[in-house]
């Protein structure tokens, strides 16, 4: 069949006509409306740290979330300019600033109420997993090696503590002024009763423990939780630690005190809450079973705030 060349010209005369009108700018307004809220679709939320009614949240992207009325409105910085940034831990110090750690070797500080933010280096440990600060404000960082990093300066400058362990430190809480405790893998344990000054290594949890997060409720009663959803209790301080039934049902990466009551979140979505000497779940509406990084009790609410991927940042109703 013979097609005639000017059928030709008016089909080609059309497809250049609609992809002129492809070239036309965009219509970004959906973007830029997503990009303008405080909590986003894409964040994953790491941590979650507070100071009375000011609220600090720390997503892998680098930004960082805050509330100064317990969570009832936000506002959002971005950490990263101009470096990569993604937070793993937080803390909030006795003068209500607060500290971020980064995943690429720095530590963030903040003002009192978390308006302003700063970096700094941080020379070792070479991976840092977790951030404290001890009674005094002093800044305390851990991770690989076993090795730990203090700083009195507001990180200016850091002493360098390596206590020769090939194991990574994955919690490090302070229980009073002079004693703080420090866990990770292989289940190991290490205390220091002199602020710091020296640590001891103490009787490992199990050789095949790795610990999530350990929680103090005085000087010598804690918790710490682990891989496979174990929960383990200490009486003397650390130096043993007894395995607990949890009916949690997932492993709790967070534990935290709201209202005196030990708490935790973790995979699937999971809260838990300490009644006598079992971890029971907290059920909750519209629970999605996705991990939660971080969890915090809200001052002045009966409510917890809960946070994981995908934007979850969300009051639950401690007991329902």
């Amino acid at each position: 069949m013979k097609i005639k060349t000017s059928t030709i010209s008016l089909a080609c005369a059309a497809l250049l006509a609609g992809l002129s009108g492809c070239s036309g700018e965009a219509d970004l307004t959906a973007v830029q409306a997503e990009r303008a809220k405080p909590i986003q679709r894409s964040d994953i939320m790491q941590a979650i740290a507070t100071h009375g009614t000011h609220v600090a949240v720390g997503t892998q992207s680098g930004a960082v979330i805050t509330s100064a009325d317990s969570g009832k409105t936000w506002a959002r910085q971005s950490l990263d300019k101009p470096f990569l940034a993604s937070i793993v831990d937080m803390a909030a110090c006795p003068d209500g600033s607060f500290l971020a750690l980064d995943f690429y070797g720095r530590v963030w500080s903040s003002d009192v109420g978390g308006q302003k933010w700063a970096s700094h280096k941080l020379e070792a440990p070479q991976t840092g997993l977790t951030i404290s600060c001890d009674k005094a404000g002093a800044w305390w960082v851990a991770g690989t090696f076993a090795t730990i990093a203090k700083s009195s300066d507001q990180g200016k400058t850091w002493r360098v503590i390596d206590n020769q362990q090939d194991a990574q430190i994955t919690t490090l809480r302070w229980v009073n002024e002079k004693r703080a405790v420090a866990m990770g893998e292989f289940g190991l344990v290490l205390r220091t009763d002199d602020g710091g000054e020296t640590w001891q290594k103490l009787t490992p949890v199990s050789p095949d423990f790795y610990a999530y997060d350990v929680l103090f409720t005085d000087e010598n009663t804690g918790w710490v939780s682990g891989v496979a959803g174990q929960m383990r209790q200490t009486k003397d301080g650390g130096k043993t630690w007894e395995l607990k039934d949890s009916k949690a049902g997932a492993p709790l990466y967070r534990l935290f005190l709201h209202k005196g009551t030990p708490y935790g979140v973790g995979a699937r979505g999971t809260v838990a809450r300490l009644e006598g000497d079992t971890w029971q779940p907290v059920t909750y509406p519209d629970a999605i079973p996705v991990f939660l990084g971080g969890g915090a009790t809200l001052e002045g609410s009966d409510s917890l705030l809960i946070g994981g991927p995908a934007g979850l940042l969300r009051p639950v109703l401690a007991k329902q």
